[in-house]
């Protein structure tokens, strides 16, 4: 299937590994240009090589470190997008997870500090990204399976992520008239740093894993490039009549409708 990305112009943040790096890839290996950024400059460059070797062309890949809690990210990676490609056609909010912990083990400065990345750095960019799209743009938020259940050890995520669903089918409804889909995408357990990391904090990584795969109807964690070749389904013109809508994609996982 064709998916229509020749010509078209993403923003991906949270690039430099995991799911957003994998959504990347894909988008680019589909023929969109990339405006891709992430917290760190080095391993956004990285990133950026591993993306041409991949076989994306050079000049069709601009990177803007900076972290997304920085009130000016969301307008710097619009215009890197406008004065290098002259259009945004669609936008990845992906941000790393804030802080574990239970509640109990998280301060308010704790709390702050992922309100400010993980809600309103998020929020932030996803509207600036709005405002500036072309009829027929698509936005996609990188949520969790939080939104519809806790995990527990991430109290952080499971008190910002169902608000930004929320925020998501909000600006569903308001840029729905100018033909801008927003969605959710509510990944289970992937095989990335951040996941291993939280399989890691219990003290035995391996038996982690076999416990959380017991529990996926599929039997195992989700490879990266599967999520990235679902995003770019997702946030391309094939998807055309998608909207307003929070997607599970955790092999079974959530056993809610």
């Amino acid at each position: 299937m064709d998916l229509q990305w020749n010509d078209k112009v993403a923003i991906i943040t949270g690039a430099s590994s995991g799911l957003g790096f994998a959504s990347a890839k894909a988008i680019g290996l589909e023929g969109g240009a990339l405006v891709i950024n992430a917290r760190e400059s080095a391993g956004l460059q990285a990133a950026r090589e591993r993306l041409i070797a991949a076989g994306i062309a050079a000049e069709s890949i601009i990177a803007v470190p900076g972290s997304i809690a920085q009130p000016e990210l969301a307008a710097e990676v619009v215009e890197a997008a406008l004065a290098e490609f002259g259009r945004l056609d669609a936008a990845l909010i992906s941000v790393g997870g804030p802080a574990a912990g239970t509640d109990a083990s998280i301060s308010d400065d704790q709390w702050r500090e992922a309100f400010d990345t993980v809600f309103l750095g998020m929020r932030r960019v996803a509207r600036t990204s709005a405002l500036a799209m072309s009829a027929g743009g698509s936005i996609a938020f990188v949520l969790s399976s939080t939104v519809r259940s806790p995990l527990s050890g991430i109290a952080t995520s499971n008190g910002l992520r169902p608000g930004l669903a929320m925020i998501a089918k909000e600006m569903a409804n308001e840029f729905g008239s100018h033909n801008i889909r927003v969605n959710s995408l509510l990944p289970g357990r992937f095989d990335t740093e951040r996941v291993r990391a939280l399989d890691a904090q219990t003290g035995d990584a391996a038996n982690s894993r076999r416990n959380a795969e017991s529990s996926i109807p599929l039997g195992r964690y989700g490879e990266p490039d599967e999520f990235g070749t679902f995003v770019a389904f997702v946030l391309s013109a094939k998807a055309s009549y998608l909207t307003g809508t929070a997607i599970s994609l955790d092999g079974g996982s959530n056993q809610s409708l």
